[in-house]
């Protein structure tokens, strides 16, 4: 799989670099942000990779240039990797008419309504062909990758990990969508990439997939800022998802809530370096 690089960055002494591909399961050019530390960089050592996916209206950039992970990142020695929101370019009807959904806004789920089906494809992306193409050229260490995100890109990680048991050593998420098939958001996306049938959005749904979960033990660290106000409006839901999660007895949850602190990048640049030691922790266990 051809990777074009666009820029490369040193950045805490490794390097900050910028990709391009032809991504065959979303039918369009893919950019994706993947920082080095230094133990690749200098000493050629394979490390784990972190995942993160972003939020609504964002693109690869917003996470490599405002959160500030690259430090923390370094002086732990984690590849971390941040694809695009939605598939880029395919010229779909109305796909820029919103900024909740089409473009910035694939919600990290399959479609399978038309014309979304062909292209949006964010989740088998992410999980599937993302992941091969990081393997295929950078020094990762095998068996070893966190997830997290934020808000959409929360609920994307959540969704990743308890859909696919052990796939995933470490999760955590900024202000996730927790529970969308109750929420606006969720439900407008959900509408128009799955269709009317409610019961066909469990499968994507965090709140449910936690209640179901049957596999190796599986740690959810939830982050939550008590002044966002999209926890206000009943966007996100974190008690749902907490609430259909205790009763599991192969999920664990840790959630930390931060008085004061809105939805924005000062948030979670504030605690990505937290986020970053935790998967840290758990991926060179």
């Amino acid at each position: 799989m051809a990777l074009e690089l666009l820029s490369t960055t040193k950045c805490f002494e490794g390097e900050q670099r910028v990709y391009k591909h032809h991504s065959n399961t979303l039918g369009c050019d893919m950019t994706f942000g993947v920082y080095l530390p230094p133990a690749v960089i200098e000493d050629k050592t394979q490390c784990p990779v972190l995942y993160f996916l972003s939020g609504l209206t964002c693109t690869h950039e917003n996470f490599v240039q405002k959160s500030g992970f690259q430090e923390t990142a370094a002086k732990h020695g984690l590849i971390v990797v941040n694809p695009d929101t939605s598939p880029r370019g395919v010229e779909l009807p109305g796909q820029d008419d919103a900024y909740d959904f089409g473009s910035g806004a694939g919600f990290y789920v399959d479609a399978t309504e038309e014309p979304w089906s062909k292209h949006y494809k964010m989740y088998s992306y992410v999980t599937q062909e993302l992941a091969d193409v990081v393997n295929a050229n950078f020094s990762t260490l095998p068996g070893k990758q966190g997830i997290f995100g934020h808000s959409m890109g929360g609920h994307g990680a959540l969704i990743c990990a308890l859909k696919n048991p052990g796939l995933y050593q470490s999760v955590s998420a900024f202000a996730p969508i927790a529970n969308p098939s109750e929420c606006p958001w969720g439900k407008k996306a959900f509408t128009g990439y799955l269709g009317a049938d409610t019961s066909s959005w469990e499968q994507w749904d965090a709140t449910y997939l936690a209640s179901k979960y049957v596999g190796p033990p599986q740690e959810l660290f939830i982050d939550q800022g008590s002044a966002d106000n999209f926890l206000v409006v009943k966007q996100l839901l974190p008690e749902k998802l907490l609430a259909a999660a205790a009763p599991n007895d192969h999920i664990q949850t840790i959630f930390k809530q931060r008085d004061g602190y809105d939805h924005s990048y000062f948030y979670i640049s504030t605690f990505v370096a937290e986020h970053i030691a935790y998967h840290a922790k758990l991926l060179k266990a």
